[in-house]
Parts: structure tokens; sequence; C-alpha cells
């Protein structure tokens, strides 16, 4: 064979391995997931309606679920409580400098609500609703935005039947290709702004930072000096223990308690929110807390001697709006004995 063809042969050989897929190595880590693991991983339902599961839920039982469930964030109309979303109205608004976006003026696809409500909600008790709870659920919230009657029954068998008003509201962007432009060059990555500045506050709870300065640069090496020579801030007291808890019960009450904790803080750097800060309330008087605005059923049972008693901080948490008539919490209340005895005793663990 010449030196000609001999070059030819293995630059072919050489392209063919480089062409070769790389095959995987085996680190002998690990198991092949079994169906009914990715199964239960594979939640997400499309517009189709493809991935819903068999059930059913009416207007009337997704109200009850609704006030059990939602209402603490959402109200007990799907109004929505201050910062938090509203679900219902915002009818004709999108044009609007401020558009109110709910599941009945903005979401073009009820799958969206089902499969969000059933991946991620109640807040901080994500997945725990039934098939035929999230259905009851959302039937309730299109009864909110007046798009089915009250005697209306969701399904599996009807879902793709309800027609969303944005239906038609969202179009392809193409940004591949309208944006094409920008992607000739490498990014720049570095050198873009001198400072940075915050110039709006978020609406949403808890997002902007309360130091305007902190996201700034440090201007010269006298101020990095400075701040090197700062004292360390110090990290967050966790909750005090004392002899008379059972910490196996202040660990549930933890996890309890996040269904509080869109509302309630406690701990070192609490702050008020929806409701006030809950540092010591256990054995305190009613209506203590510093710069929270109280109801006024709240503010007369304070004035009227109302002590937070364990035995009082318990039928109230049983049952707010039967304690208290007029009160601003929307919380339905918990259900099990257990689980306000762990409340209490998670609350006890921040004794001041």
């Amino acid at each position: 064979m010449s030196k000609c063809l001999k070059l030819l042969a293995g630059t072919a050989l050489a392209a063919t391995l480089s062409a070769a897929p790389v095959l995987a190595q085996k680190f002998g880590l690990g198991r092949p997931a079994l169906p009914e693991e990715i199964a239960a991983w594979d939640l997400d339902v499309s517009p189709d309606g493809t991935g819903l599961p068999a059930g059913s839920g009416s207007v009337e039982d997704g109200e009850m679920v609704f006030a059990d469930n939602c209402a603490i964030c959402h109200g007990d109309f799907a109004e929505g409580v201050d910062n938090w979303p509203e679900l219902a109205g915002g009818e004709g608004t999108l044009a609007d400098k401020d558009p109110v976006k709910t599941v009945g003026s903005y979401w073009p696809y009820l799958s969206t609500t089902w499969d969000y409500v059933n991946r991620s909600m109640p807040f901080g008790n994500a997945q725990s609703l039934s098939a035929d709870e999230t259905y009851a659920i959302v039937a309730y919230i299109l009864y909110s935005n007046d798009l089915v009657e009250d005697d209306f029954v969701l399904s599996d068998k009807n879902f793709l039947d309800v027609e969303m008003p944005n239906a038609d509201g969202f179009i392809i962007e193409g940004r591949d290709t309208a944006e094409a432009h920008f992607w000739t060059q490498a990014p720049c990555m570095e050198g873009c702004k001198e400072s940075v500045e915050i110039t709006m506050r978020a609406a949403v709870l808890d997002v902007t930072p309360e130091d305007e300065t902190a996201a700034a640069p440090v201007a010269d090496a006298s101020a990095q000096q400075a701040a090197a020579e700062a004292p360390a801030e110090q990290p967050a007291e966790a909750p005090v223990e004392t002899a008379a808890l059972d910490p196996a019960l202040v660990d549930k009450g933890e996890k309890v308690f996040k269904k509080c904790k869109a509302c309630h803080q406690v701990g070192d750097g609490a702050k008020n929110r929806t409701g006030p800060t809950l540092n010591g309330i256990v054995g305190a008087p009613a209506g203590l807390v510093d710069g929270f605005k109280y109801s006024k059923v709240l503010k007369a049972a304070a004035d009227g001697g109302l002590v937070w008693t364990e035995d009082e901080l318990a039928a109230f948490l049983a049952k707010p709006k039967a304690y208290m008539k007029g009160t601003r919490m929307s919380f339905a209340g918990l259900k099990k004995d257990a689980e306000i005895d762990a409340v209490i005793a998670y609350l006890q663990s921040y004794g001041s």
C-alpha cells in the first residue's frame, strides 16, 4: 500500500473513532429507578389533560377544603390576604399599568392551576391533598372567578370542557430567531456596571434587602479595610430548650408550624408579617407585640384581660373563627390535639 493510501486509511480510522459515541462508565453507584419511583415523580399535567388522575370534586366541597388549606394566604373567597396572591378577579385588567393576574384573568390553561396546586400546595405541606381534594379546590377557584356555577363538579372527564378567558392571550415568542443578532459575539460577563442600587422595592414580602446599601460595592481600599475590621455578625440563636419541654414534641411542633410560617415568625430576628411575631406568646397577655396592628376584636379581648395560656391557645388554634368572632386570622384551625400540643411546645421553646 502506498504512503498516500496508508495516510488516507489512518485519517478515516481516526474520524470513525472520534465520531463513535463515548461509552458510559459504570462506577457501581446507585441502581436503576423502579417504575413506581418514577411514577411518584411523574406529576406533571399537560394542557391537553395528559397526566390527570381519575377523580372529581365539587364547588361545595372545594369551599371547605379551600378554607382549611388555602384561605390563610389567599382569603376565604380567593381574594388574597395582604401581599399573598389573589386567585380571583382581575377581569379586563391585563392592559392596565398594574394588571391583576389571577387564574381567571391571566392563566390560559386550567391544567396550570391543577398542576400547581397538586405539586406545591398547601404552603408548607405540599402534596398532602388527594386528587379529589385538588379537583374540588380548582372547582372552587373557578367558581370564585365566575367561570362555573355553584353546583359544578370538576373531574378528569369534563376538565377540557372548561374555557379559560385568556386561552388565546399567549403567543409563541420566537426568541431564538428574533434575538439571534444579540448573540453573535461572546457576552461580556464583567465590568458591566460601576455600582448597583435599589431603585424600586418589590411588592412581595421579604424580597428587597432592608439595607439599601448592601448591594453596592465597597468604594475604596479604606472602606474595604473598615468592612474587614467590623465585628462579625452573630449567628441566629437556636430555640432555647428547657428541661420541661420534650425535644421530640418541639421537633414535631416545628414541622406543624410550617402551616403558620406564611404569616408568623419566631426566633431571633423575627418580624411582623401578616400576623405578629410569636416569641414569648405562651403565658403572655394578648395584643402586646410592638408595631403590629391588631384587629378590633383582639384589642377588645386584650382590654378584657385575655392571656394566652396553654388552654386559651389550644382553643384558639383549634377553631380561630369560632373562638374569636371577627378575627382577621383566616386559618381554619388545627384538627388534631397532638398537633396543637406540639405547636404550643414549639412556641414555648421561644420564650422571649
